[in-house]
């Protein structure tokens, strides 16, 4: 059978890689950077994939370089292309070049990467580092600007791009990875996916047996999924499910979630109220005293401390019910990103942790570690999830459901001590960037930070605002902009726009914030005028594929301020911000200022998150 091996580096998109050859019809596996160049015999093809380390640094990430020798065709992406250019006698450097997001390059089409391809093409890219030497042998085939972007080795048949042929933003990227594998590699045959979803009941069916499985639904795509395949793979007496209002749900969501399970056949169903739980409780996490929710400000303890107190919220609840995970399971729709993201070492060795996910917090490791975790998501991306929803017969109501994070809210309002205004000499380097860039809105330096992933690691960097043209701006020119900001100044990963008025009128100054009811309800009600109004369809079809609103600690006036998100993706490992008249209705916006002024909400500020992923994060922590 023909095989193609993907070393995986610790990148982001690893299993995106594997996921997009494999619908190309050729049999994938992931194997670990490191592995011996024995284990890779039996594989026609390998992928180097993408990684946070930087290949000139002491304690870079070690390979069996008699990988190089076998002989087989290779296609080396980001880290990857600079691992083999490393290799072979090239040379990789810091700041020659940082770039995050779409990028036009030019392409030489003569490569057999990329025929049939035009010379200009807009790829997605990610990196801090860059090639400043090209190797032996090797001809550069594709540049932004004087920089390599892409070599070619025509005797050894190998392949290196700077870029992520793998995910949306790379136009023409299946293209490119389909030349790969039938062009480059010869692959001839046609790999046929397994049927996934008996797949994932017959695994079910062996780890659970005659057990019990405790399932946690949030009402959200990935928990109804897992729901429907337990209900399906066992007898409906082993699966309870349960329902956490941890306070931080959104308008009316626990009860549209409670309705839509019992709909799914869950008969077994216990809906637990405990925003006093999570809102009040002191902890102690791997041997650290953690003050209450509503006491902390750091994305990551709010991140670990709902997702401890999810697992003691469900554990009290499963006792109940007279079971405990020393015999029972406990079931969840945990997806390959969520592993990949919370840097998860069964996942991948060298992948960084971006931000931790509610189901994947030590305690969790520890059951799972155990055995006693069903996962039946893992292996899939949230596009992978729908599709198996609309198979298994699921309603489109949740097929197409907005993702929702376990903290919920939580990770939405966005928590200071509050007084602070923005760093003086990061606010100079804006004002000197925007002069030197002949940017035609006015920028300003917000102080607070929000989380981002940048190069395969995480950043915890700077907002900047943007202003000038009110609800009419030019949206070409406002996204080049918002792209070029992150790429020139390293302290800001995150580019908002000012909808409800032209200028800010006053000094940006930080708001004293707390994960507390009156924020949650303030947070629920222009969510909700948020959502009804980006989510309305354009002819016929909502294009939006997450939309939000989150609290933002920082105005001119002592309130808080609003900042909208709605992003376009298919696998929420890259995303692009929506831009009205084309993704959602061309006066959503002005509707909800309008309507958030209606409402007499006490907001100062009404933004416009411009920003992809990379350099952000779709959620904001």
């Amino acid at each position: 059978m023909e095989k193609l091996a993907i070393v995986d580096c610790g990148g982001q998109y690893t299993k995106v890689i594997d996921r997009k050859i494999r619908e190309a019809g050729v049999y994938t596996d992931i194997l670990p950077m490191g592995v011996p160049a024995e284990k890779l015999k039996g594989y026609g093809a390998m992928i180097l994939s993408g990684g946070p380390a930087s290949v000139w640094e002491s304690g870079a990430p070690t390979y069996d370089p008699a990988i190089f020798d076998l002989g087989i065709p290779t296609l080396g992406i980001c880290y990857g292309m600079q691992m083999l250019v490393d290799r072979f006698g090239g040379t990789v450097a810091p700041e020659v070049k940082t770039e995050y997001g779409q990028i036009e390059i030019d392409i030489d089409p003569s490569c057999p990467l990329f025929a049939g391809l035009s010379p200009k093409e807009k790829v997605l890219m990610s990196h801090g580092d860059a090639v400043s030497v090209i190797p032996a042998g090797f001809r550069t085939v594709a540049t932004t600007g004087t920089v390599c972007a892409g070599v070619w080795n025509e005797e050894k048949k190998i392949v290196g791009v700077q870029f992520h042929p793998e995910v949306d933003p790379t136009v023409h990227g299946v293209e490119m990875l389909v030349n790969f594998v039938r062009g480059i590699c010869g692959f001839q045959e046609t790999y046929a996916l397994e049927d996934r979803i008996e797949t994932s009941l017959r695994a079910i069916r062996e780890k659970v047996g005659d057990g019990k499985v405790v399932v946690l639904v949030s009402g959200g795509v990935d928990s109804a999924v897992t729901a429907a395949l337990l209900l399906r793979a066992l007898k409906p007496e082993q699966v309870y499910g349960i329902h956490i209002d941890h306070g931080m749900m959104r308008k009316n969501e626990s009860d549209l979630i409670c309705e839509n399970l019992k709909k799914l056949g869950l008969t077994q169903m216990q809906r637990i109220n405990a925003e006093d739980a999570f809102f009040h409780t002191p902890l102690v996490i791997d041997g650290e005293q953690y003050a209450p929710l509503s006491e902390t400000c750091e994305p990551e303890k709010k991140r670990a401390i709902i997702g401890h107190m999810f697992f003691l919220v469900t554990e009290e609840a499963a006792k109940k019910l007279d079971l405990d995970f020393d015999t029972a399971f406990l079931g969840q729709g945990t997806l390959r990103p969520d592993l990949i993201e919370s840097g998860n070492p069964d996942v991948s060795g060298y992948a960084k942790k971006i931000k931790t996910h509610h189901n994947d917090v030590g305690i969790i490791r520890a059951l799972r570690d155990r055995g006693h975790v069903v996962e039946t998501n893992w292996d899939w991306h949230k596009d992978e999830v729908r599709q198996v929803a609309r198979m298994l017969g699921l309603d489109e109501e949740i097929a197409s459901r907005q993702p929702f994070p376990g903290p919920g809210l939580g990770v939405r309002i966005l928590c200071t001590d509050g007084g602070k205004t923005a760093d003086p000499e990061k606010a100079a380097a804006l004002a000197a960037y925007r002069q030197a860039s002949d940017m035609p809105y006015a920028a300003a330096l917000a102080p607070v930070q929000s989380v981002g992933v940048q190069g395969d690691h995480r950043s915890y960097r700077s907002l900047v605002i943007l202003s000038g043209e009110g609800l009419t701006p030019d949206f070409d020119t406002l996204y080049t902009v918002a792209k070029g900001i992150p790429n020139e100044l390293n302290f800001v990963n995150r580019v908002a726009y000012l909808l409800n008025r032209r200028d800010l009128g006053g000094t940006l100054t930080s708001v004293r914030s707390r994960i507390c009811r009156e924020e949650a309800d303030l947070l629920r009600e222009a969510d909700s005028i948020v959502t009804s109004e980006i989510m309305r369809p354009m002819n016929g079809k909502c294009k939006i594929a997450q939309c939000f609103a989150v609290l933002l600690p920082a105005s001119t006036d002592g309130r808080f301020s609003v900042a909208i998100r709605a992003v376009v993706t298919n696998d929420f490992m890259t995303a692009s911000s929506a831009v009205p008249g084309v993704d959602f209705p061309s006066d959503a916006l002005a509707n909800i200022v309008r309507r958030l002024e209606e409402a007499a909400l006490p907001l100062d500020l009404v933004l416009y998150d411009v920003t992809g992923k990379p350099p952000a994060t779709v959620e904001w922590e």
